[in-house]
């Protein structure tokens, strides 16, 4: 089958390999749209650790079912479906508890670290775990479909804080993840988000996704700015980057006694305005990937309450893979989502 392979950090090349095999409990789908994740532009130089060549990247796919495994049920041949990007034993004390997303043996499409390696989903075939597999309504196209591993990251960070319909929430980063953000909050019933980038493109999709005010990260009255506009400071802020000076905003924009969502992990450590967390009873909570958001992220796509078409930028076939990871790698102006086609599936 064909795959675009990272054989060496900076080199992507279209080859052959062999097509895989289900085994158990396992399904074998033939990739119709495969996103482009930012972790995965941080892969392709090696910044991350967590693509080491060579691998198979790609883990935000759908496809169809081309193939199953001894044991499978509820699934057959044919079925359009999407999967999760993480793969979980189900055995494990968090997977019992239902915090699959912390799995004791948790792995990822498309990673290859020290502890193990699996192939992702920028190929035309990919198996994995029918236990992650989830069926596509008709209405929902495959690119689409290719989104939904990014909202379900999203609404599993909006679900970790409480909101009403009084609740001003902060998005800090316009990129996928804080675009996506947004809209989980709106949908969340939060009245007023405020959403903070340094891109203008990317403040005028959050404006047409619904914020209520777009400010410049550059802005030298910024935090002011977001104090005037919630009074007294947001009750949710949403941190979308992971680097210093925009953990640090988010944590001097909540009031006292606020939630700062962590789920930008740009940087491996920052430094925290201690003083501040700790005299405003702020309460910082991580958000890591999903845990079973899947099919309420399907319904909020197939019903359009959370719209994914305006953030894909381009829909391109494998071979052009190579030339779309070295644009969004020198981050060309006004890309989002690109993504690719590798089994070309009507």
């Amino acid at each position: 089958m064909k795959a675009l392979l990272l054989s060496e950090y900076r080199r992507l090349e279209v080859t052959d390999v062999p097509r895989p095999v289900p085994g158990p409990e396992e399904v074998l789908v033939r990739v119709a749209a495969c996103g482009i994740c930012g972790s995965v532009v941080h892969g392709y130089d090696g910044s991350s650790g967590r693509r080491i060549p060579p691998i198979i990247m790609g883990h935000e796919a759908a496809g169809i079912v081309a193939a199953l495994g001894k044991g499978v049920t509820g699934i057959a041949e044919g079925d359009r479906v999407a999967f999760d990007s993480t793969v979980y034993c189900g055995s494990c004390d968090f997977c019992l508890r239902g915090q699959v997303n912390l799995c004791d043996r948790r792995q990822v499409l498309g990673v290859s670290c020290p502890d193990y390696r699996r192939a992702g989903a920028f190929a035309e075939f990919v198996v994995i775990p029918s236990r992650i597999v989830y069926r596509l309504p008709d209405n929902l196209s495959f690119a689409q479909a290719a989104m939904l591993e990014p909202v379900a990251v999203a609404l599993h960070a909006i679900s970790l804080t409480r909101l009403d319909a009084n609740s001003t929430a902060l998005v800090v980063g316009a990129g996928m993840i804080g675009l996506l953000a947004l809209q989980a909050l709106l949908v969340a019933g939060c009245s007023r988000v405020i959403v903070v980038d340094v891109d203008p493109s990317r403040l005028k999709l959050a404006e047409n996704m619904g914020a209520t005010a777009l400010l410049q990260a550059s802005d030298p009255d910024l935090l002011p700015r977001i104090v005037r506009f919630s009074r007294e400071g947001v009750d949710v802020a949403v941190e979308a980057v992971g680097k210093n000076e925009t953990v640090s905003l988010a944590i001097s924009s909540v009031r006292k006694g606020g939630n700062v969502i962590l789920v930008g992990n740009v940087s491996p450590e920052v430094t925290l305005p201690l003083q501040k967390v700790v005299t405003g009873q702020i309460r910082l909570q991580g958000s890591c990937a999903s845990s079973g958001e899947y099919p309420r992220a399907i319904e909020l796509l197939a019903s359009d309450a959370i719209q994914v078409k305006p953030l894909i930028t381009a829909i391109a076939s494998l071979d052009e893979g190579p030339k779309w990871f070295e644009r969004l790698y020198a981050r060309e102006p006004n890309l989002m989502k690109i993504v690719l086609t590798p089994g070309m599936v009507s």
